[in-house]
């Protein structure tokens, strides 16, 4: 894949070789856990049984490792630059990557045969998504009609921000105060600004970037169902990563999963599923995959067919984590850089709706930095944190 040159003056990359930094943990125990977990989740075959063998003696031992020439999608990984190099001492968003890639490869995902398309994170991903737990947040939503519209719109919002963080995913209740205002962690609230774009802006596209499946991609889903209904959005185009990537990132397969997962429930939640499913026949909801969605390459360096699909938005909003990374830049930025900066590459309104899981952080206020530091918590990495930031 094409890898342009980093400007000059850009912050060096987030890379893992720090000891006790949270990438680091990532390659040394999360990556490790995960070969174990995918291997205890699935019944595969000596062949593939062996080749996990080999990634995780190269992740702890070795150094990076081309494809194997025969392995399909191969050549657009042919010329990257880091390898020979120690995993440790190459930058995070593209060793992640990587190891994701090499992960399918050994599992055989996109060889033709019998184990062809098979998602190794299809036993997590469903395990969660038929949870009590999600009944009991599914059931919640009956309440969401008695609510003011303002009161709607601030509890989906941060409903799709949170997740399904315990006792966040869906808890309405009428009358109540808005979610984001019950909620400590929330370093930075730019959702005015969000609805005011949606507002004054005649009914357009917006498009969706979605993070994870499972009861993450549930809420998501809630929450374009209103933005349609509230006709904020004329459509609502929903991008999806084209394969299984970082163990739970939202493929086709698992919105269709939670389409099911709604209908077959009882009560609003029936409704909400019909509705959406509706909207997919119809063309006002549309899913959309694109190979970037897997690039280990940040928002700046999109091809122009994509960059030209979020051009035409109305907004834009990238949920998670890792698209966050992506969109302003996987670098050690100082946390008080404006998000409008590190974002002016993006062609047209972008939304980040991010719980904070990774060292990467912009737009806050000094006096926020400087009282999370001081807090003495992992508050840029633990998931107990989140922003909400608009570039208009």
């Amino acid at each position: 894949m094409t890898r342009p040159s980093p400007a000059p003056d850009e912050r060096a990359p987030v890379v893992v070789s720090t000891a006790g930094s949270f990438a680091r943990s990532v390659l040394d125990e999360r990556h490790p856990a995960l070969i174990e977990r995918v291997r205890q989740a699935t019944p595969y075959p000596p062949e593939q049984q062996l080749a996990l063998d080999v990634l995780l003696e190269e992740i702890t031992e070795g150094v990076i490792e081309r494809l194997d020439d025969r392995e399909p999608g191969a050549g657009q990984w042919r010329e990257e630059p880091y390898y020979g190099q120690r995993w440790p001492d190459v930058p995070f968003l593209w060793a992640e990557s990587f190891f994701y890639r090499k992960l399918l490869a050994a599992l055989r995902y996109f060889t033709p045969g019998p184990w062809q398309g098979v998602d190794p994170f299809a036993p997590f991903k469903n395990a969660e998504l038929a949870s009590s737990k999600v009944d009991d947040e599914l059931s919640a939503l009956d309440r969401l009609p008695q609510l003011p519209v303002e009161e709607q719109d601030r509890t989906l919002l941060h409903s799709s921000l949170w997740g399904n963080r315990a006792d966040l995913g869906f808890q309405l209740s009428a009358g109540a105060k808005g979610l984001g205002e019950r909620v400590p962690g929330l370093v930075v609230d730019d959702s005015a600004a969000l609805w005011e774009i949606l507002a004054t802006a005649r009914p357009g596209t917006v498009c969706l970037v979605a993070d994870n499946a499972g009861p993450e991609l549930l809420p998501d889903l809630v929450l374009a169902d209103h933005l349609l209904t509230t006709r904020r959005a004329a459509s609502v185009v929903l991008h999806l990563k084209p394969y299984p990537y970082y163990v739970s990132d939202a493929t086709t397969a698992d919105v269709l999963s939670c389409l099911d997962r709604l209908t077959a429930a009882s009560g609003y939640a029936t409704d909400i599923g019909k509705r959406l499913r509706q909207a997919v026949t119809s063309g006002r909801l549309i899913l959309r995959t694109h190979p970037f969605s897997c690039a280990p390459l940040p928002y700046a360096h999109m091809p122009a067919d994509l960059r030209e699909d979020f051009a035409s938005a109305v907004l834009t909003i990238m949920k998670g984590d890792l698209n966050y990374r992506r969109l302003v830049g996987d670098r050690h930025w100082p946390a008080t850089i404006p998000f409008a900066e590190v974002t002016d590459h993006f062609p047209g309104p972008v939304a980040a709706l991010r719980t904070l899981k990774s060292d990467v952080a912009t737009g806050l206020g000094p006096r926020t930095v400087a009282e999370l530091d001081a807090s003495g918590e992992t508050w840029r990495t633990s998931g107990t944190h989140a922003l909400v930031q608009v570039r208009a």
